[in-house]
């Protein structure tokens, strides 16, 4: 059998012949007591009048089309 290293060496380019890539990404633990409170406290701060057109601006657009 393959070592590691040449298994994830192959299955990388399996996917770049797909046009496929890696992406990794890192976001906060919503686990987390620390981070439910930020997010809490952040959403409380946010003006309802100004998230309620964004909304209707994004459901404008979701429908759009280009072909």
């Amino acid at each position: 059998m393959a070592q590691p290293a040449e298994r994830m060496k192959a299955m990388l380019e399996r996917r770049r012949a797909k046009d496929l890539r890696e992406l990794r990404l890192t976001v906060p633990d919503a686990r987390s007591r620390v981070v439910r409170r930020r997010v809490a406290k952040q959403a409380a701060a946010l003006d309802s009048a100004a998230e309620r057109e964004a909304m209707r601006w994004i459901e404008s657009v979701a429908d759009f089309d280009v072909s």
